[in-house]
């Protein structure tokens, strides 16, 4: 069972505009160019912050155009947020707050062996990293710019706590990088 943060981000390091915008990416390619059908098959509990969560309720449409689903996921999800929220029908969503170490025990319960993904964003990504329970970054870098936005990942990881796994080419604007997180390797938060 691994901790993953699988994400898309621009050139530029950003997963989002500065208004949670996702528009950028899906011009760049489709799910199946992608490595996503693999992924999720292997995922079973998602960690998603609220941000990420609400772009998913405000853009059902495009959601089910692109997944075919409003709610794409069948694994149970933890939204990590201090407000209330609406739910999703017939979703198993759990909405939770406070430090990731608590939460992450009883996802991994749940996953019975499976991965947990940390869906978004860049700073719940961050907090199971600084927790040590991050073991790896699959970023999907697209051919596009933003200049301003949502960070891929705010916080300063330094060699040699991330080694390059793997790079694979998906489609014609899109590039997979895997990295794995070496705990106890130099890092700051």
């Amino acid at each position: 069972m691994k901790t993953q943060y699988y994400v898309a981000s621009t050139l530029d390091g950003f997963i989002a505009t500065e208004g949670d915008s996702l528009d950028w990416l899906f011009p760049l390619g489709s799910l199946e160019e992608s490595s996503y059908p693999e992924f999720i098959r292997d995922v079973g509990a998602l960690a998603m912050g609220a941000a990420t969560y609400e772009w998913m309720l405000h853009n059902a449409e495009t959601v089910a155009r692109e997944t075919g689903s409003p709610w794409p996921y069948t694994q149970p999800a933890w939204v990590f947020t201090r407000r209330n929220l609406p739910t999703v029908p017939n979703a198993d969503i759990r909405f939770v707050q406070g430090d990731v170490v608590a939460v992450h025990r009883e996802m991994s319960r749940v996953a019975d062996g499976k991965n947990i993904w940390v869906v978004g964003g860049g700073d719940l990504a961050g907090q199971f990293h600084d927790a040590g329970l991050l073991d790896e970054l699959i970023v999907q870098i697209g051919s596009a710019t933003l200049g301003a936005g949502k960070p891929l990942f705010p916080r300063q990881v330094l060699s040699p706590a991330l080694h390059l796994a793997s790079v694979r080419k998906l489609g014609g604007e899109m590039v997979e990088l895997r990295y794995q997180i070496r705990r106890g390797a130099a890092a700051a938060g």
